[in-house]
């Protein structure tokens, strides 16, 4: 995906979707790991789920219940299977996964210039393959860690890109006084991120394929 840059002389509008719910009909990660294991494996790692089901009652982090997910399904898997695999996950999903009205409002900030990009507490390895079909200019995501033998660890090696999460990434990569042109999505995880848009859209999106 490309780089930040100058055009004519300014900066392009910078423009920033949230992915689940937001340019999507339902939470892409747990589809991934229910398309990727299977029903009858599926429902097995969901059972060993259940004690962090529980403390996720107490705390409310969804970090570390997502974390704790990646443990039972994806520990030990290379890093070349789980892009393997998010990549036919996409082809496979993708005409029935996207909203029709947020690919429209996609489409129109490209047309009009806007550098356009993903910003997701979703991991980047599942959102990459939407991301580049759609050819986004960046993607911020859930980083998954991976062992020196290129293997899932199990953990994630960023914090969830998930609430005051996504300004940090965000002014991270496009300076500490960063401001969106427009954001998008869905949740009160991106409320911050569109705190900082001028134009910012709450639950805009709504069709469905």
């Amino acid at each position: 995906m490309a780089q930040y840059e100058e055009a004519a002389g300014r900066e392009r509008p910078l423009v920033a979707f949230d992915f689940d719910g937001t340019l999507t009909v339902r939470d892409s990660f747990t589809a991934f790991l229910r398309w990727r294991a299977g029903p009858i494996r599926f429902l097995c790692g969901l059972l060993r789920l259940t004690p962090a089901g529980f403390a996720y009652l107490i705390h409310k982090d969804r970090g570390r219940i997502k974390a704790a997910a990646a443990r039972v399904f994806l520990a030990g898997a290379s890093q070349a299977e789980m892009e393997a695999d998010a990549r036919a996950f996409a082809d496979q999903v993708r005409p029935l996964f996207l909203r029709p009205d947020a690919l429209a409002t996609w489409a129109d900030w490209k047309a009009r210039g806007a550098y356009v990009m993903i910003v997701t507490a979703a991991p980047s390895f599942v959102a990459r393959p939407f991301a580049e079909a759609l050819g986004a200019d960046d993607l911020l995501g859930t980083e998954l860690a991976y062992d020196a033998a290129g293997r899932a660890t199990g953990a994630f090696s960023t914090p969830n890109c998930r609430g005051p999460e996504k300004v940090v990434r965000l002014r991270e990569r496009f300076g500490p006084n960063a401001r969106l042109a427009a954001a998008y999505g869905d949740t009160a995880g991106d409320r911050e991120m569109l705190q900082i848009a001028e134009a910012p859209g709450y639950r805009v999106f709504t069709a469905r394929p």
